[in-house]
């Protein structure tokens, strides 16, 4: 069997604190590792990397956050798991990549709910709740969330109602977007985002959904037009930390760590709609036409959202409906 350096590091670091007494162990800062999905340039990783500062800097070095960027130290999908069985001590993930486990982790991904930075705020204050309950029977603790720019619908057609949408050729990339595409009259197509350049050279693909950001990374408004405000939805990227790594800390590191959390999320939030906005302009100053959703259509698609909402709530159980009830209260 090979036993790689670094567990040998590790191995010899602990044997060496243990010789020393327990003084030692008590006084030796706290290490953690927080793997993430995103690059480096990425707006959540800049927030992210901010967070490990500040809780550095506030805790006079007692607890050092290190940040694996780029999927470095797991990948996109291994990342919660590692901190549930307690491989790393925090980590960052897309809470709706994980719907399939529990239909709660896809609440902001639920389409046309949420359309608005402040509908998807308010929905994220009902759901927090619950998705701390979920994280804390998993043995985690959440720390903050923070959105992504909104789902928008490009086409290179215009686009007034969903009747235009009919027979047309839709990017599915799930199950969702492969139900929205039917529920609206069209053919879905899967075609990964790497390849969408050259689906819509050749016509293999008409319209879909996707964020303002990938409108601009893409280069996607050498193939496409049209773009609409419809922010099908703003999902969220979660940072959590193992109960059992934070129970580790002493109280006023945890409230140092609780209060950066906040913050960090506070940021996120305005860092997240300020791209939004510079990506919009992007994609304008590139020639792509940007509007808001016509009455018509934001009718059509609320009536598709509500459809899949109430797929949802068929399993979502009573925690997922009394989140929709509170959210949908008058």
């Amino acid at each position: 069997m090979t036993i790689s350096k670094r567990t040998l590091l590790g191995a010899s670091a602990a044997l060496v604190l243990l010789a020393a007494g327990p003084n030692a162990l008590a006084q030796s800062p706290a290490k953690w590792d927080l793997p993430t999905a995103y690059g480096v340039g990425s707006f959540q990783t800049e927030n992210l990397q901010t967070f490990a500062n500040d809780v550095d800097k506030a805790t006079g070095g007692k607890l050092k956050i290190t940040l694996h960027p780029g999927a470095s130290l797991y990948k996109a999908n291994e990342i919660k798991r590692a901190v549930q069985t307690g491989q790393v001590q925090a980590g960052e993930f897309i809470l709706s990549g994980h719907s399939n486990e529990n239909p709660l982790f896809g609440t902001d991904s639920l389409p046309f709910l949420a359309d608005s930075y402040a509908e998807a705020r308010r929905l994220a204050q009902i759901e927090r709740p619950y998705m701390e309950k979920l994280l804390a029977s998993q043995g985690m603790k959440l720390l903050y969330t923070v959105p992504w720019p909104g789902q928008s619908l490009y086409s290179t057609k215009p686009v007034e109602s969903v009747a235009d949408l009919k027979g047309t050729k839709m990017r599915a990339y799930n199950p969702a977007t492969s139900r929205i595409a039917q529920l609206a009259g069209a053919q879905p197509t899967t075609i990964q985002l790497a390849e969408l350049g050259q689906a819509l050279a050749t016509g293999t693909v008409e319209n879909f959904l996707t964020s303002s950001a990938s409108g601009v990374e893409s280069k996607l408004y050498e193939s496409v037009k049209y773009f609409y405000r419809v922010n099908a939805w703003l999902p969220k990227n979660a940072v959590v930390v193992s109960q059992k790594s934070f129970d580790a800390l002493d109280k006023p590191t945890q409230e140092v760590l609780l209060k950066a959390a906040a913050e960090a999320q506070e940021r996120g939030w305005k860092l997240s709609e300020a791209k939004d906005t510079e990506y919009q302009k992007a994609l304008t100053a590139k020639g792509m036409r940007l509007a808001d959703p016509s009455p018509a259509l934001k009718k059509d698609l609320k009536a598709i959202g509500d459809k899949l909402t109430a797929d949802w709530l068929a399993t979502a159980g009573a925690d997922g409906k009394a989140i929709i009830d509170s959210f949908q209260k008058p």
